[in-house]
C-alpha cells in the first residue's frame, strides 16, 4: 500500500490528513499489544467528515496509523510542547500513557520507518504546497484533526469542541486566523479556543509561512462533536456529523473566498 493518498484540486486549499490511516505492516502489527491494536488514537472518520465539503481541493492523506510512524511529529523527533505529555515520533504509549508495544522500536527501525512513511508523505505534501502557490499565487493548508475530549494524561477536564492551532499566530495572516476563529467561537452549541492546549503539530509550523503566500493551520475538533462515542468501536454519528459539517463547510469556503486578499499582499 502507498505510504500517501493524492487528490489533486484547482483551488487554493489543501487538506492535510495525517492521522486518518489506519495500515500496519504486518510485521508492525504483531509487534503491538493487546493494548495498541485497539488504535485508539486515530482520528476517527475524519476522512469521512470533510468528504465532499468543497470542490477542487487537494487532499493529501497518509494510510499508515501513527503508530507506524507519526506524520504530524517534526522528523528528528523533537518535542512540539517542551514539558508537557505528549507522544513522539513514533508512539511508545498511547494517550492515556500507556505503553501498546510487546517489542517497542529501536532507534535503527524508528529512521527506517520514517524513511519509508513520514518522509514520502511529506514530500508529496511538499509537491502539493509548491503546486499550489505556483498555480494560485497562494496556499492555504487546513491540517484536519480530531481527539477525544477527556484524555488526563494529555490535558485536564473537558477540551472544547474547535481546537484552531496557528502556532501562536506564527503560521498564517491574521486574516486567516481571524476568519476560523470568529465561525467557531459563534458556532451555536460549540466551545472553542484558538491556541489552546493544541497550536498546531509539525505540519502547521513547517508549511506555514504568510510572507510567502503559504498559510498553514491545525483543526482540532473534539471526538464528542461526531462520533456516537469515544470508546470502541468509535462509530460515526451521522446527525452529529452533519450539524457539524455545516460549520466545517462554511470555515472551507471562507478560507477559500480570503485566499485573492492573501494573494494580493503576498510578496
Amino acid at each position: 500500500m502507498s505510504p500517501v493518498e493524492v487528490i489533486e484540486g484547482g483551488g487554493p486549499l489543501i487538506l492535510g490528513l495525517p492521522h486518518t490511516g489506519t495500515f500496519l505492516p504486518p510485521e508492525i502489527v504483531e509487534r503491538l499489544n493487546a493494548r495498541g491494536r485497539i488504535l485508539a488514537d486515530t482520528d476517527w472518520h475524519i476522512d469521512r467528515l470533510y468528504k465532499d465539503l468543497l470542490p477542487d481541493v487537494t487532499i493529501v492523506r497518509a494510510t499508515f496509523h501513527r503508530y507506524v510512524i507519526d506524520a504530524n511529529r517534526p522528523p528528528d523527533g523533537e518535542s512540539l510542547y517542551p514539558g508537557q505529555n505528549t507522544t513522539g515520533l513514533v508512539p511508545l504509549t498511547d494517550f492515556d500513557g500507556v505503553p501498546i508495544w510487546e517489542m517497542p522500536p529501536d532507534a535503527a527501525e524508528v529512521e527506517d520507518r520514517r524513511r519509508r512513511f513520514h518522509q514520502p508523505y511529506h514530500a508529496a505534501l511538499a509537491e502539493q504546497v509548491a503546486r499550489v502557490r505556483a498555480a494560485q499565487g497562494v496556499a492555504v493548508l487546513y491540517d484536519c484533526h480530531s481527539i477525544r475530549s477527556r484524555i488526563p494524561f494529555l490535558f485536564e477536564g473537558v477540551l472544547p469542541d474547535f481546537n484552531i492551532g496557528t502556532a501562536s499566530g506564527a503560521s498564517c495572516d491574521p486574516r486567516v486566523e481571524r476568519l476560523v476563529a470568529e465561525i467557531c467561537f459563534k458556532a451555536k452549541g460549540y466551545s472553542a479556543i484558538l491556541n489552546g492546549r493544541f497550536k498546531g503539530g509539525w505540519t502547521t509550523r513547517h508549511y506555514g509561512q504568510p510572507g510567502n503566500g503559504v498559510h498553514a493551520l491545525q483543526m482540532e475538533l473534539a471526538q464528542a462533536t461526531h462520533l456516537t462515542t469515544e470508546e470502541p468501536p468509535f462509530a460515526y454519528d451521522p446527525a452529529k456529523a452533519e450539524a457539524l459539517r455545516v460549520y466545517l463547510k462554511t470555515i472551507l469556503e471562507g478560507l477559500v473566498a480570503l485566499a485573492p486578499q492573501l494573494r494580493a499582499s503576498t510578496r
